[in-house]
């Protein structure tokens, strides 16, 4: 059996298990919860959860602040999945099992991807614990995770990517934020592999390119999902200035803890955001 096969016979397997879990409720909306965010997993309500290891081919997290564990349930009384945690591409060279995550909720019924990620900021403006939209992206991480043979069953070769972060469900996520009165900025997300946080100079460059905010994740997410035909908007919780632009001690202790003073309006603005994506 190809690595190909291997991998349909996951996503297959893996959606099956999630549909069986979900019984009659048929969630349309499937959540990815970043670094320090994952409290929002304890509010879905008559949650039936299961582990990553459980799911077929799912990626298995490493770091702290991601559980590894599907959930499904209602938020706000919308059927979700909530996805709490993920695996970046500083974990692993294997892009497989982050395909089979994307590709499995859709194939369980899924229509939209909510990604949501800790973030530096590039612009003085964008404050720390403060929340931002993400319009568009830069794919730094020097790779694509649709590289390799084509899969045909899942989607085109050659996918467009100009509106790959939805226009019509970033406006209604913005309109949810000013009806709760929650600071939502709006801008480019640039995506590098880490693990190393990035240098002053690297900060630069990317405030060069255009750029509002800097992370290590979303971005496969975002590229998989588009390939598959899953519709994706997505919120960055800031949890620090880029290097050289403030005096702050990187670390993911610093990530984990800023994301927490910020996780209020998340959880808010996604339990708003849920009624009308």
């Amino acid at each position: 059996m190809t690595e190909q096969q291997t991998h349909e016979d996951n996503v297959r397997a893996s959606a099956e298990k999630i549909r069986a879990a979900a019984g009659t409720l048929a969630p349309k909306l499937a959540l990815v919860l970043g670094s320090g965010l994952g409290g929002l997993a304890a509010r879905v309500e008559a949650a039936v959860s299961i582990p990553y290891r459980e799911l077929p081919g799912f990626p298995v997290p490493t770091v702290a602040g991601h559980a590894g564990t599907l959930s499904i349930g209602r938020l706000n009384g919308v059927p979700v999945i909530v996805l709490n945690g993920r695996k970046h591409f500083y974990e692993t060279n294997d892009p497989y099992p982050l395909r089979t995550m994307v590709r499995a909720v859709k194939a369980a019924g899924a229509e939209t991807l909510f990604l949501s990620n800790a973030a530096g900021s590039l612009r003085a403006h964008i404050k720390v614990s403060e929340l931002m939209l993400i319009t568009d992206h830069i794919n730094f991480l020097g790779l694509n995770p649709l590289t390799g043979p084509n899969d045909e069953a899942f989607g085109p070769r050659f996918t467009p990517v100009t509106d790959a972060w939805d226009p019509e469900l970033a406006a209604r996520v913005k309109a949810v934020a000013c009806e709760q009165g929650i600071t939502l900025h709006e801008g480019v997300y640039v995506a590098f592999r880490g693990p190393t946080f990035e240098t002053p100079a690297e900060i630069r460059m990317a405030q060069g390119w255009g750029a509002d905010a800097v992370g290590m994740s979303s971005v496969p997410e975002c590229l998989i999902a588009r390939h598959c035909g899953l519709k994706v908007v997505g919120v960055s919780c800031i949890t620090n200035m880029g290097a050289g632009l403030s005096d702050e001690k990187l670390s993911h202790a610093h990530t984990l803890k800023n994301a927490a003073h910020g996780a209020g309006d998340f959880e808010r603005l996604v339990l708003a955001a849920v009624k009308v994506l």
